[in-house]
């Protein structure tokens, strides 16, 4: 997909900006998400990023119910062990789910930015499948 020339502000099928529509697309996650990709008709751009949103968030899901079970058989281990241990094995699940948090809002940041930009940025993997799925 190319991304259109800097400036140009065209409106898509929604009545916004094409660019405020594919910001519009991440702020509330798959909800907003699926909302713009229904209701655009049009633009490219705006179908891209919503279908983006809503994968993005899908593996969002999968990798929280995967470190919440991690999490969960960790603590069950820290019961087990000695106290230095199990203060180590806390430590440990706590770093996992604060280097998951800043990746996911600094990810998210970015594709808003990129999104406002008027951008097709894509994402690894989910990008490609979002622009196949786009293109159908």
């Amino acid at each position: 997909m190319q991304n259109p020339p800097p400036g140009q502000a065209t409106k898509s099928s929604t009545g916004l900006d094409e660019n405020i529509a594919a910001l519009l697309a991440y702020l509330f996650g798959w909800v907003s998400g699926l909302i713009f990709f229904l209701i655009e008709k049009d633009s490219k751009l705006v179908r891209f990023h919503a279908m983006q949103s809503i994968l993005l968030n899908v593996v969002i899901l999968a990798i929280c119910v995967v470190l919440w079970i991690l999490s969960f058989v960790l603590i069950l281990m820290m019961a087990m062990l000695p106290d230095i241990m199990g203060s180590l094995i806390g430590l440990l699940t706590s770093l996992i789910w604060l280097v998951f948090s800043v990746a996911l809002l600094v990810g998210w940041i970015l594709c808003v930015v990129r999104a406002y930009q008027g951008q097709f940025f894509k994402l690894p993997i989910i990008g490609n499948m979002a622009e196949k799925i786009v293109n159908k």
